[in-house]
């Protein structure tokens, strides 16, 4: 999966990297491009049973976590991009790069730490959401466990979860 979805990685890192998120808007305009495609795509995995395949969802569920920091940044989080129905399959794609995206989150965190404006600061929670527990690690048990996993469907989902947030980022 990471090979194959690879490209579609560097082109979102590519576009997220022209927010600066050691100032104010920068960063706010960060959060409001990922709650753009995290919103969609995490009620579309409610929609497909993402807790059957993934019983410890709640813990892994992320836009409470957004939505909150949005506030505080006096901002409401908004759903900006259409996401299909999912396969079980495309749940597996679709988590991978949510649950994938905690890893660069790490990185991000050190750079948010930096950041001159208080605001910036004590709104982190999801960038931090998760810190500390195992949760790519049980992700990738689960998906190696998973015998009836479509590989291309899954492939297929997490390219369209990448360009979710890159047409996300486009709005913000």
């Amino acid at each position: 999966m990471r090979d194959a979805t690879a490209a579609a990685h560097r082109e979102l890192d590519a576009q997220l990297s022209s927010f600066d998120l050691t100032v104010f808007h920068g960063y706010r305009r960060f959060l409001q491009a990922s709650a753009g495609a995290l919103l969609p795509l995490e009620a579309a995995l409610v929609e497909a049973g993402v807790a059957k395949l993934l019983p410890d969802w709640p813990e892994r569920a992320r836009s409470h976590a957004i939505a909150a920091d949005l506030a505080r940044l006096g901002r409401d989080a908004q759903a900006t991009v259409f996401v299909s129905p999912m396969t079980p399959s495309g749940v597996l794609g679709t988590m991978y790069v949510l649950e994938g995206s905690r890893l660069g989150a790490k990185f991000l965190l050190k750079t948010v730490a930096d950041a001159a404006d208080p605001r910036i600061g004590e709104a982190t929670a999801y960038l931090s959401h998760g810190a500390g527990k195992r949760l790519w690690q049980s992700f990738l048990s689960k998906l190696a466990s998973e015998d009836t996993c479509d590989e291309d469907e899954a492939i297929e989902a997490a390219r369209a979860a990448f360009a979710a947030f890159e047409r996300a980022a486009d709005r913000a």
